[in-house]
């Protein structure tokens, strides 16, 4: 596809308009376009970046935006966050507009039930996607199952701390 920033744009539109149930659902599409498709990424370099997203303030998609700055600076940035962002932004609007048009419509009590599988299925896909490249041994099978059993069992705890200490972890006994 041409220009390297036409082609960032491009591939982040296409993710924002496939993203239901948000940006997780489409991290498997995400890693196969970067990391194989056009090999802006390798697999640990969006392992890593997706683990930013998860650890830094904000949204977690914001990683889209790392994506781009890799691929053509900073304006590959701004192009990777306009059209991961843009698209959905504008679905999200119009349909909420039909979707309070139709309030009390028995199609749409169907319709969002329907759904809720399918965003909890492209979740989890999402989730196999990001283990499959982190997980490579019995160390970080052990840290994947503490972080997890943590961040479910523990709630007095937040959540990004059991993130952090794993990675701290990871990072003194896989160097």
């Amino acid at each position: 596809m041409g220009s390297p920033n036409l082609s960032v744009f491009a591939v982040f539109s296409l993710l924002s308009v496939l993203a239901v149930g948000g940006g997780s659902a489409v991290l498997p599409e995400m890693k196969a376009l970067v990391v194989h498709g056009h090999h802006w990424l390798t697999d640990d370099q969006f392992r890593d970046i997706y683990g930013l997203g998860q650890m830094a303030p904000g949204p977690n998609m914001l990683m889209v935006m790392v994506i781009g700055y890799h691929v053509t600076g900073f304006f590959g940035a701004f192009l990777a966050f306009l059209g991961f962002f843009l698209p959905a932004g504008l679905i999200s609007f119009a349909g909420s507009r039909i979707w309070d048009h139709f309030e009390g419509s028995p199609w749409r009590r169907s319709l969002q039930d329907g759904m809720a599988p399918l965003v909890v299925g492209l979740m989890t896909a999402g989730v196999i996607s990001i283990g499959r490249t982190a997980i490579d041994g019995a160390t970080t099978v052990a840290l994947a199952a503490g972080v997890f059993l943590g961040v479910a069992f523990v709630k007095r705890v937040n959540p990004s701390l059991f993130i952090l200490a794993g990675g701290l972890i990871g990072l003194a006994a896989l160097r």
